[in-house]
Formats: C-alpha cells, structure tokens, sequence
C-alpha cells in the first residue's frame, strides 16, 4: 500500500508497510461472542438478557468471552426486543438543591442494586421545562419515572400514561397518584408553633418560589394557618417570596427590614435562605437568637455547624429515594405496592432559636 504526504506544497509518495495503514478494527458482535466461546449466538443472547435455561459453563463461556473481546451488548437492540430499556428516569426542580441530591442518591442506589440505570434531568421550577424533559425521557423508553410534586403541566400524565409505565412522585402527598412524601403544611405549622410557644408573636417567612410549587405553597399556608389559630396574623410585610440561595435570604430579610418593624422569628424556606437571613441580620448589628430566631428547612450539611447552629426542618430524603426507589421496582417488576408512603418530617431544635429578647404584646 501507498500513502500520500503533503508537506510545503510537495507532494511525496512513500512506500509504507502494510499493516501500519490497516483500518482499525471493528467492534465485537454477538457472533465473535459465539465463536469464542463455542456456542450459538442464541445461546449468547439469551446470556446476555439474563435468560434462565443457560448452563452454568455456557454462561460463564459466554460471560468471559464477552470480557476479552470487549464486546458490549447493543442496549437499543435489546430494549426493542425485550420492551426493557432497564432505566427509570427522574426529573427534579433543582439539581443543586441538596435535598433533591439526596434523594437522587438514594433513588440510584435502590435501583441499581435492581439493576436499572438512572437518568435524571432539572426543570428549574417551570412546568414547560419539566414536560420536554419528562417527554424526551418517556420517547427514549425508561421503564419508569419519578417526579417532585403534585402539581405538573396537564399534559404529563396523560403521556406517561400512554407509555404504560408507572410514575411515582415525591415530596409531598397526592390524594390521586402514587406518592412518597410529607405533609408539608404541617411541617412547617409545627415550626410556627415552636416559636410561638417560645413566645414571638410577629412571625416572619421568606420562601423561595411558591409558583407551580406545591410544597413551598404548602408550607407557607401552614404557617399562616398555625398563627391565626393562636390569635395571629402573617403580616403581609413579613411574607417574602424570593429566588433561592444565600444571596436571596440576603434579599429576603433586607425587604422585610423595609416593610416597618423587624419580626422576632422568622422561618425560611431552606437552610440556605435562613444562612443569608442570619448573614444580612448580623450584618446590620442584629443578634441571632437574641433579636431573631432563625428556622430553616432541609437540615443541610452544614446547619450543625454555623454560628449559631441552625434550628431546621428535617427532610428525610434519603429515606424518601430508598422508598421511591422500591415503589418503583416492585411495580415495574409487577408486584403489589400501597399508593402512598409517608416519610414525616421532623423539628431539628439547635441554637438559632430562644424566646424573644423582649415580651411582645399579643
């Protein structure tokens, strides 16, 4: 064979031997699988979809051919043809939101031990979003799906159910679909009622996004119905909706320092929000707890460890993916599961709470 170099315009022809030009070669089939270990390739399929019926030496034939040649097993091909595309699919609001990692962990862990893969996608808090990312996941054949919520754009269950796959979702509770969860008002009304037993009377709340967000809704319902049952109000002024993140509990605190009289107490909508709330109220002379109590929600890593440490809501979302991953795989793999497992949440009580410094009038 002969190659042709070009170099400052001059063209060379060079003899080359042979083998140096050679196209690579090509990626193992399931034939060369076969050839290798002296059986059928019907013999390999089946090895290779986990089949029963396989002796236990063709198997292991099959299995260490497969490693030599490196072959690897065409997943499309079989998912046509078993109707097993062996991965579930998960769309959350907000990759970066701890408590959503968590439950992704856990959700992974559960279903790889079953054998599944996960593929998971953010949706940012927009219902369009978490329709194209749902939709691209049910076209490309997982076998099952979770989502956040009980509040989705009219067209998703309708697609899923099309598909014929099941859906569990997670978070909070649904009275018409399968569901791993908490009550989130009540969470969040017996935070409201801690600090009312500790003694505040004005009652602050800065939550993130409560649009298309049945949970941060929830949860600031809750609040609000704990207080008027105790003779209260959540003065509109103290009732702040901001983007997440430090630098919006920052905000946060700053508009509610601007409506008039601080509140004593105030609950955010995550541990994050409430980590700005306390940086802006020491950055404006403010003792935490004395002057404020701070409440936040996820028990994130980190709320043990500031100064003071975080008193917060613990989701329990480990538990909640463990869950949802086992709803899942018994249903896929046809066995009975109960509709809704509940998974409380519960009142971490660290220092960023006491009773206010002075009495307030009721």
């Amino acid at each position: 064979m002969r190659a042709v170099f070009a170099e400052e315009s001059r063209i060379s022809v060079l003899d080359v031997p042979e083998e140096i030009l050679e196209p690579l070669s090509r990626s193992p089939v399931a034939r060369d699988v076969a050839h290798r270990a002296g059986v059928s390739t019907a013999t390999v399929s089946r090895v290779l979809n986990g089949s029963a019926g396989v002796r236990a030496d063709k198997r292991e034939a099959v299995m260490r051919a497969a490693q030599d040649l490196g072959f690897v097993a065409n997943g499309a091909a079989r998912a046509l043809s078993t109707r097993r595309f062996m991965a579930v699919g998960a769309v959350v609001p907000n990759i970066e939101n701890e408590a959503f990692v968590r439950v992704l962990s856990s959700f992974q862990e559960r279903l790889r031990q079953a054998g599944y893969t996960l593929v998971a996608a953010n949706a940012g808090y927009d219902l369009e979003d978490e329709l194209r990312e749902a939709t691209f996941l049910l076209e490309r054949g997982v076998d099952g799906l979770m989502l956040v919520g009980d509040i989705h754009h009219p067209d998703l269950h309708t697609r899923i159910a099309r598909h014929g796959i099941p859906m569990v979702q997670t978070f909070s509770l649904s009275r018409e679909r399968p569901c791993v969860g908490f009550d989130n008002a009540a969470s969040a009304a017996r935070a409201a009622n801690y600090l009312i037993d500790l003694g505040h009377r004005r009652i602050g709340v800065i939550s993130g996004l409560r649009k298309d967000n049945d949970r941060g809704g929830a949860r600031v319902t809750g609040i609000a119905q704990a207080l008027a049952a105790r003779g209260l109000t959540l003065a509109p002024e103290h009732d702040i909706e901001i983007s997440y993140g430090i630098g919006g509990g920052r905000d946060g605190f700053r508009q509610m320092l601007a409506g008039g009289p601080p509140p004593t107490a105030i609950i955010c909508g995550t541990d994050q929000i409430a980590f700005g709330a306390m940086i802006e109220a020491r950055a404006r002379g403010l003792d935490v707890p004395g002057d404020l109590s701070v409440i936040g929600h996820n028990d994130s890593d980190f709320a043990p460890f500031l100064d003071p440490a975080l008193t917060t809501i613990r989701i329990h979302s480990a538990e909640i993916g463990h869950a949802a991953g086992d709803h899942l795989i018994a249903r896929m793999q046809g066995r009975p599961v109960v509709r809704l497992t509940q998974i409380d949440a519960e009142l971490i009580l660290r220092a960023s709470t006491a009773p206010p410094r002075k009495p307030t009038l009721d």
